[in-house]
């Protein structure tokens, strides 16, 4: 019966790691991450039905010491942003139709600078400044999440990850290795 949960969903999974972006106009595709502090936008024209998602370790700008033609400067939020958005353009979005969806952004070690919440209000920030359509998403808290996205149709869903994970990303990698179970409906977030 878990099964069914999947049933008419989009099977043409793409991850989408930390310093990357992907865009997409495949009818099928979904994009998926795992997020802690980092947060990732996903981004799309719905009119066109082409979409995409970034994933950023930091706030900062690319003109903080590191490489503008890309290595470190695409952890970087402002580079990752203008990245994605020019990405978007490129293949015909139009500026004012993209809607944007945020997640992210958690705390998730005590006791030291939450970079969670700088990553979450540089994001929320850009979309202001840049006066692009917030619509929705997950920010702060204190746990990582697993975000799956359908850039055809604007779907997200957000499954949080239990707190005894001490490294979501090696689960992620885990995950990857074997077909995931069903997820259960408590931790759960879907976006239409």
């Amino acid at each position: 019966m878990a099964a069914d949960r999947y049933t008419g969903l989009a099977q043409r999974p793409e991850h989408v790691v930390q310093g990357e972006f992907r865009v997409t106009e495949h009818p099928d595709a979904v994009l998926t991450t795992v997020l802690g502090s980092c947060v990732a936008a996903c981004m799309r024209d719905p009119a066109l039905g082409i979409g995409g998602m970034n994933h950023f370790l930091l706030p900062g700008a690319q003109d903080q010491g590191r490489d503008a033609a890309g290595g470190d400067a695409q952890r970087f939020g402002a580079y990752a942003m203008e990245l994605l958005v020019n990405a978007l353009l490129q293949r015909g979005a139009q500026r004012g139709r993209l809607e944007v969806k945020l997640f992210g952004g958690a705390r998730m070690l005590k006791g030291l600078t939450d970079v969670g919440a700088a990553n979450a209000a540089f994001a929320e920030g850009y979309l202001r400044a840049e006066g692009l359509a917030h619509a929705g998403g997950s920010l702060r808290g204190d746990q990582a999440r697993r975000v799956q996205y359908w850039p055809a149709t604007g779907r997200a869903r957000q499954i949080l990850l239990p707190h005894q994970v001490a490294d979501p990303f090696e689960a992620e990698r885990e995950r990857v290795r074997r077909p995931p179970p069903a997820p259960a409906s408590a931790g759960e977030l879907e976006l239409f």
